[in-house]
This record gives structure tokens, sequence and C-alpha cells, in this order.
């Protein structure tokens, strides 16, 4: 998508959004129907030599090297009912090229939901994912990039949802889906997932979500996949910190094992903090380390002593923004990921390395 056509997109978003408002101002019996956007650009450098044009390993988040970028524009429509709700959302840009479900590529999210009764809502259709502790794109979060850990959780999903809210600190979800990160099922199987949040009082709240399923194609070696998630965070005035960590099996997954009946696991955590400096300036800091010495999450390759075997690996990030507002953020931010010993991942200037440097600068806005 070139500048001109951006430009014109978010030029008709603000135009619909306008147009809306008006026409629900003078139509105040009805709910509010709500078009929301938002586009993130980027520049990106990394030492890791991947080919002009091609997508960096794990490509969530400005992934092109030494070049400008589209992270994402996308657009929100979004209706709130007393007994019926509905969202959609279409995204374009290299997220949804690298990361999203090639037969409904435009499409991030669109369900609809019917309420219960008082505290209980169903909810049906595409949603985004309800596991991990970072969110998917750069407005959600401290950094503009996400973890490893983070590119290996589901990033969408399709399905049903059970959502309870008896109160306003607790908030239940219970999920009934295709699979680990489909829109479309694979085999005759339906997993099961759980997203629980909790706030504890208005600046520390944490969650826990799971996932239950086997996604083995029919015919295939049944394997079992349970995949947790715990995070928490806390926001003040001046420091927001945000903690989270995974842990996975799967069982009849670990290689080593001839016999094939050994599960694998993995495991990963993530701390991020931000410091306000002023009102519209601040920095932050995350680290962050994964393990799945199988790869039965991320896929096994040979190190440089031809073992097989799975990523482990640790990664720090340093970044300062400068927020003019709350519906804007310019960031410059810098990464280095560490491999472990033998694991030669990446190519530098020709060589193969264990370490990988990485300099982003993102621009986004949401309207």
């Amino acid at each position: 998508m070139n500048l001109k056509k951006v430009t014109i997109l978010l030029l008709s978003s603000t135009s619909l959004a306008t147009f809306s408002s008006q026409v629900i101002a003078q139509t105040s019996t009805l709910p509010a129907i709500k078009i929301s956007g938002f586009a993130d650009v980027y520049y990106a450098a990394f030492n890791d030599s991947v080919g002009a044009g091609n997508f960096q390993k794990w490509p969530s988040i400005s992934s092109r090297s030494h070049q400008f970028g589209l992270n994402t524009i996308q657009l929100t429509a979004q209706y709130d009912g007393d007994k019926f709700r509905a969202i959609s959302t279409i995204h374009f840009g290299d997220i949804a090229k690298s990361t999203w479900d090639g037969t409904y590529n435009p499409i991030m999210e669109a369900h609809a939901g019917v309420k219960l009764s008082k505290k209980w809502w169903l909810d049906a259709g595409f949603f985004r994912t309800h596991v991990g502790t970072e969110g998917l794109l750069p407005k959600e979060n401290i950094t503009s990039s996400v973890a490893v850990a983070t590119f290996h959780e589901p990033y969408y999903q399709s399905g049903a949802r059970f959502n309870f809210k008896p109160n306003s600190k607790l908030e239940l979800n219970i999920f009934l889906l295709n699979g680990y990160n489909i829109y479309i099922d694979n085999n005759k199987k339906k997993s099961v997932g759980v997203l629980l949040n909790y706030t504890i009082n208005d600046k520390a709240a944490f969650g826990y979500s799971n996932y239950l399923g086997d996604d083995a194609a029919d015919g295939a070696t049944a394997q079992m996949r349970v995949y947790q998630n715990a995070f928490f965070n806390y926001d003040a005035k001046k420091f927001k910190l945000q903690i989270g960590g995974d842990f996975g099996m799967q069982n009849k997954s670990d290689f080593r094992d001839t016999n094939n009946v050994k599960t694998a696991s993995m495991f990963s955590g993530v701390v991020t903090g931000k410091y306000k400096i002023k009102k519209v300036h601040g920095v932050y800091a995350r680290f962050e380390i994964f393990h799945d010495p199988t790869g039965f999450l991320c896929t096994k390759y040979p190190d440089n002593m031809g073992k097989q075997g799975g990523y482990s690996l640790t990664g720090l990030t340093l970044g300062g923004e400068y927020k003019p507002n709350d519906n804007s953020y310019i960031r410059l931010e810098t990464r280095q990921i560490q491999m472990g010993n033998n694991q030669l991942l990446f190519t530098t200037n020709g060589k193969a390395s264990s370490t990988r440097m990485e300099l982003l600068i993102n621009f986004g806005i949401s309207f």
C-alpha cells in the first residue's frame, strides 16, 4: 500500500467517524456505532542479513530491515447495545502480511454477541487471541516490538466465547475454539481456553489464561497441547510495570525420545518497565527469556555442532518515547537478542552469528 493510498484511507476514516458521530447525535434513541482506527509506520535496521525486502525472523513488528514500512493501518466498527454487540476490524500492512491467516488475511477480528443474562454474554466469530502478557499492536504495549514469546503465542482464533463479569473487578472468559492460531479447523476436534482478569485496585491487575487442545491433523498422532500464561500489570502516575510468563507442554512431541511417548515443554518470561520523565517523555526497558529445547512450539533446527533443538535465548530492549497526546507516539528503540551457545541463527556480514541487534523508529496514531 503506497503513501497516497494510506493518506486517502486515513482521511476517509476521519470523515466517516465525524459523519457517524453526527448521525448518532441525531438518533439518540439508538446505541452508538463507534468508528475508530490505528496506524503505525516505522523505519527499522537489523544487523541480521536476510536480503532486501524480506521479513526478519519472528516478523511480527517492524520486520523489514533498512527501509520504511507500514506495520498496520486498521479500521474498527463497534456496536454496543443492551442485548446485542458486535465488532469488526480490518487491517493491512506488514503485520497482516507476515503473521495473519492467509485465507481471511484482512480480518483482524469479527464477532458478534448476545446477552444471556445480567452478567453473561455469548460471542462467536473470529477473535484476537486471549493468551499472552503483551498485546499484538505497538499502541497496546510499552515497547514497539514484541517479545519472541509473544510471536510464538497465538495471534488469532475462531470459535465461541462465554463472557462473565460479576462485578467491576473480575471478568471471566471461557472459549471453545477451532485450534491454536487458526481460523479454519484442521481436524474434527475442538479446543478450550480460559481468560481470567482481576483488577486489584486502580493501579494493579493480574490475569491468567490457558489453552488446551489437540491440533494434529486427522489421522496423525494425537498431540495434546497445554499452554498457560500469567501476568501482572502495575500502572502509577510516573511508573509502569508489566511482568508475565508462559509455560507450555505437548505430549508425544519430544523428538529426542525414540519411542515418541515423552512430553515436550517450554517456558518464557518477560519484564517490562517504563518511567515517565515528563508528561510527554518516557524511557523504558524490557528483559525477555525464551526456552523451547525440543522446538515443539518454535520448530527445531541444527546448531553449529549439528545438534537438533529449539530456541534458547535472552533479549534486552531499551527505548525512549515522545507522546504528544493520548492518541499518538514516536518511539526510538533498540534490542539485542542473544541465542544460546552454538545457536548461530543469524547472519551478520556474511558470517553466522548468535546475536542480533535491532533499531526501530515507530510513529503511531489512533483516531
